[in-house]
């Protein structure tokens, strides 16, 4: 297989927003995407912003992985903060995930980023594959949300 990793800009958007909806409107997510304005500003505010951080992996020309998030500059160094990373359902288990998480993680240290900071549930195959790569859950940190 031929693989590219590279760096992703809104000149992408087209196909990071097919394979986002393609992955997250499956299960184990189920989420509701069709509101085309909401999914365009949604991924606008990801990959259209000046600290915005994408990253891509092609496998035989199609885009198979994506990486959308932020670079924040915080007291222990620049973190990469991501919002939403996938890998398209197909090819889900197969170790292009982990080669996808390897890739960014040079990158990043190319970038001068020191830590990956995401979120993800507990209950889904997500949680597990993250453990599998070294990342950590916090100990004293939890998310909070408030519906208006």
């Amino acid at each position: 297989m031929e693989y590219c990793f590279k760096r992703l800009d809104e000149s992408a958007s087209a196909i990071i927003k097919e394979l986002f909806v393609t992955v997250f409107t499956g299960e184990p997510w189920n989420d509701d995407w069709s509101d085309e304005k909401q999914l365009d500003l949604y991924i606008h505010d990801l990959i259209g912003q000046s600290n915005s951080l994408t990253f891509g992996l092609y496998e035989e020309g199609e885009l198979a992985g994506v990486s959308m998030g932020r670079t924040k500059h915080w007291y222990t160094g620049t973190e990469y903060c991501i919002d939403e990373l996938c890998i398209r359902t197909a090819r889900q288990g197969a170790g292009l995930g982990r080669r996808f998480v390897q890739e960014m993680e040079k990158a990043c240290k190319e970038l001068g980023v020191t830590h990956i900071f995401l979120l993800t549930e507990n209950n889904v195959p997500a949680f597990e594959f993250y453990k599998k790569l070294d990342f950590y859950q916090l100990e004293h940190n939890v998310a909070f949300a408030k519906k208006l």
